[in-house]
This record gives structure tokens, C-alpha cells and sequence, in this order.
């Protein structure tokens, strides 16, 4: 019943919001996709280490229904929502992460008590019914644009780094011929209704929080695109135990289209403090936050055909030096996925059992130690070489392959802080991985893709132990997928 009255309640809302503008006042866009994928050995293990037995692998459904209503309240002012729903894999009943079963219940038993837990696999919480993703107000004036509310956040540029994530921000929009200026916002998180601990004064405090301040430009022209940056981050949460950190990032990008050849590029310089005391203490001493990320992206078409190259940096960390972090704070983020299988954030999020190939920390992090240099679907610390191609055969069908390299800018894996010791991977390569998928356009706004992907599995992932065995991977997946 509560199920059905949250639906209820958000078409109700949904109602609610169109009922003072007419039918045309009101645009729905969204999407929707159904994902089937198999993997035959995510964990990347021969089959000795499982006693003989054949390769875990898995074979699921997942899928997600997505709303983006845009309502005209006047002109010049619009109110935009997204909802998000059955964000799930087929046939899961356990819609909170988690399910304790009570009695006789099954794990198809739909009457079953529902529970919460961080250490469930997957991870990310998943819906069973509507959630309000975002919600934020557009409005004109005659000195720039606002939009104020829950929106799109932590993209930039091109893919490379990009998150997509949903935050409360604030944004001044001001354009200026063929440059468009933008100011923004962002509450990160918000410290001062926190719960303090019994017996501990003082946590609540008005610069306690984590903001983050932008300042951005883009210029716009026939064929070429190009924006600039500059953005500090005020991370206060952890001043009541007297550490906050303050740094700044600028990245610059481009996107340029000269004849059959286009180009894209992006770069980020980050500095400031990542760690710092307000109260010295004994023997800990300020962190330092020094690093970059780089992407660029070429791509020569030919008619019906394309090929491409691509590279990718993010820093990462040796771990020698307590006073210097050199991991690039959003690595290539989530957004970037130019492979099927090595640190595709899909398989991270909704595959059954940590597949270590998308995550590689899953392999490397080891219980005892203090410091962490972590390689994950958001690709921190990596250096990957990417060559494609495509060929449009029909208008509707697309048959596309692409051969990825990747390995990691830094080998150490973990520090030891009383003694020093920094324990490295036997190796720095993550692996080869070819991918070929085709896509046939069904409707113009309903396509299908299926696709295959082999990743030749490289010696990072035996860790720091040298006889540590390892094997290959590979990865069946189709997918349906309707926008509009």
C-alpha cells in the first residue's frame, strides 16, 4: 500500500504542476533502457582457485525509467523535474539494497521486511518505484538567466571526467556575443544540522559545510566550441576535529571540427590544500593536493565510415611523501567509458558480485593498512590509449570496434604510516581489452545494440604478489534503449 500511495503521490505532484499551463506548455523528455549482459569471469580468477570448479561468471538484467518534464509557467520562466524509476535488475525483489527476511519468507517473497545495508552488492541504492532526482526553476532577466534548484552537476566540457551527479546549486547564466558566462554555486553538503556526538560541543557550525565556488566561460563559433574553468572548493565538513581542505581547479577544453576531421580535448590542474590543520599537531604535518588530468580525442570520417584515436591521463598517487597528494580529485569520472569491460562504471554498479575488472580497488585493497591508491570505475590514476572505427553499413544499422590499452600512472597500492612501507603491484598494466558492437536503429528514437568485449587481463591485478594467478575476461551484452 505504501508503494502505491508513492506513485500516487508523484503523478499527483506531476498533475499538480501542470494544471495552470496548458498541454503545450509542457514538454516530456526522457528515456529508458533495458540492459542484458553476461560476464564470464569478472573476478578474473583461473579455475584452480575456485577447487577446479568453472569460472564465477553471471548473466542479468538491469534497466532504469527516466522523466524529464519541462513546464512553460510564463516565457522566459520554466520549472524542470527528473524522476527516475525501477532503477533495478530484473527480477530483484530487494528494492533498498538490502532485505531481511522474516518467518518463512523467500527471497521472492514480496511481503518480505525490506532493510538497508551499505555492504550490498550492488552497492548504489536501487528504487523500486519514483524518486525525484531533480527539481530546479530557469528564469530570464533582462541582466542574465538563473537556475535555481536540484540539477545536473560535475560535467564539464567533454565526457572525460564527468559524473553527472545531482546537487543543490545556484547558477548565473550571462551571455555575451559568441561567449557565454556562467557563476555558480554548490552546497556540497550541509554541516550545521548535523548530529553532534553525545558529549561533543561545538560541532555544529556555520562554516562547517562543503561549498564549492565556479567561474566559467564558454565561446561558441562555427565549427569550434571552447570553455574555461576556474572552480575552488571549500571542504570545511571536518573542522570540528580541525582539518579542512581548500583547493582549485581550472580546466580548459576544446571542440573543434576541421572538414572530416574532429578533435576534443581536456585538461585539469588541480592545487591547494588537501589537507589542513587549523591547530598544529604533533608530527602531522599539511597535505598538499598537486595534480592533472589530460584527454584528447581525434576522429577522421569518411562517408559511411569513421576511425579514431584517443588518450587518457589521470594522476595517481606514489605515496612517498605525507605532504603531497597527486591523485586528480575526479579522475576520467564515470561518463567516460570507452571500453565494455576494464572500469566500465555499468558493471561497478549493477552487476552481482564485485567485478573487479570494472573496479580494480576491489582486488587491491588489503584489510591493516593506512593509505590507499585506489583505481575504480571513476578511473583515477590511468593512462589508456583507445583506437576505433565504425561503418554505418545502412542508415539504420552501425558496426562499430575499438581496441583499449590501459595500465596505471602509479603502482603503489598501500602505506604503511608507522613504518613507511609502501607495498606496489608486481606490475602497471591493467590490460588489452577488444570490444565490436553493432546497433540497429529500429525507430529514430528506439535503437538495439548488442555487442561482445575480451579483455587480455594485465599483472596489475595480481596485486603485490608475484604468484598471485590471473586469467582472461570476457563479456556478452545487449541493450535496448528508447528516448524521447
Amino acid at each position: 500500500m505504501k508503494k502505491l500511495l508513492v506513485v500516487l503521490l508523484s503523478l499527483g505532484l506531476l498533475v499538480a504542476f501542470g494544471a495552470t499551463a496548458s498541454a503545450a506548455d509542457v514538454k516530456f523528455g526522457g528515456s529508458y533502457y533495458l540492459v542484458g549482459v553476461y560476464q564470464n569471469n569478472p573476478q578474473l580468477t583461473p579455475d584452480d582457485v575456485n577447487d577446479g570448479r568453472s569460472h564465477y561468471s553471471y548473466g542479468l538484467f538491469y534497466t532504469r525509467t527516466r522523466l524529464q518534464p519541462v513546464f512553460t509557467i510564463a516565457e522566459g520562466l520554466t520549472f524542470t523535474v527528473r524522476l527516475d524509476a525501477l532503477e533495478k535488475q530484473w527480477g530483484q525483489t530487494d528494492y533498498k539494497g538490502n532485505s531481511t527476511y522474516a518467518g518463512s519468507s523467500t527471497p521472492d517473497d514480496l511481503t518480505a521486511t525490506r532493510g538497508n545495508s551499505a555492504t550490498k552488492i550492488p552497492k548504489r541504492g536501487v528504487q523500486e518505484s519514483v524518486e525525484f532526482e531533480r527539481a530546479y526553476v530557469t528564469f530570464k532577466t533582462g541582466i542574465g538567466a538563473f537556475q535555481i534548484g536540484y540539477q545536473n552537476v560535475d560535467d564539464w566540457g567533454t565526457d572525460f571526467g564527468d559524473y553527472s551527479n545531482t546537487r543543490p546549486r545556484a547558477q548565473y547564466i550571462l551571455p555575451v556575443g559568441p561567449v557565454t558566462v556562467y557563476a555558480t554555486y554548490e552546497k556540497v553538503f550541509e554541516n550545521e544540522s548535523a548530529t553532534a556526538a553525545a558529549g561533543v560541543p561545538g560541532l555544529k557550525q556555520a562554516d562547517a559545510d562543503k561549498d564549492s565556488y565556479a567561474l566559467s566561460a564558454v565561446y561558441n563559433a562555427k565549427g569550434i566550441e571552447a570553455g574555461l574553468l576556474y572552480k575552488y572548493y571549500a571542504y570545511n565538513s571536518n573542522r570540528p576535529a580541525g582539518v579542512k581542505s581548500a583547493f582549485t581547479q581550472l580546466s580548459p577544453y576544446m571542440k573543434a571540427t576541421f572538414g572530416p576531421v574532429y578533435v576534443e580535448g581536456e585538461a585539469t590542474y588541480w592545487f591547494g590544500k588537501a589537507a589542513q590543520y587549523e591547530t598544529p599537531i604533533s608530527g602531522v604535518q599539511d597535505v598538499d593536493m598537486k595534480a592533472w588530468s589530460a584527454y584528447l580525442k581525434g576522429q577522421l570520417n569518411l562517408g559511411p565510415a569513421f576511425v579514431g584515436l584517443l588518450g587518457a591521463y589521470s594522476s595517481g598517487n606514489d605515496l612517498t611523501d605525507n605532504t603531497q597528494n597527486t591523485t586528480a580529485p575526479s579522475g576520467g569520472g564515470t561518463n567516460f567509458a570507452p571500453a565494455l569491460i576494464l572500469m566500465n562504471d555499468a558493471l561497478a554498479t549493477w552487476t552481482a558480485g564485485a567485478t573487479v575488472a570494472g573496479s580494480p580497488s576491489g582486488l587491491t585493497a588489503n584489510p591493516g593498512v593506512t593509505t590507499v591508491n585506489p583505481v575504480t570505475s571513476s578511473k583515477y590514476n590511468i593512462v589508456l590509449g583507445n583506437v576505433y572505427g565504425g561503418f554505418r553499413v545502412t542508415p539504420k544499422l552501425l558496426l562499430e570496434a575499438a581496441l583499449t590499452y590501459a595500465k596505471v600512472d602509479k603502482k603503489a597500492l598501500t602505506k604503511t604510516l608507522a613504518t613507511g612501507v609502501v607495498s606496489e603491484a608486481v606490475s602497471d598494466v591493467l590490460g588489452t581489452e577488444f570490444d565490436v558492437k553493432a546497433t540497429y536503429k529500429i525507430y529514430d528514437n528506439l535503437s538495439y545494440m548488442v555487442g561482445a568485449g575480451y579483455l587480455w587481463t594485465g599483472d596489475y591485478f595480481k596485486g603485490a604478489n608475484a604468484n598471485t594467478k590471473v586469467e582472461n575476461d570476457y563479456l556478452l551484452i545487449n541493450q535496448l534503449t528508447l528516448s524521447f
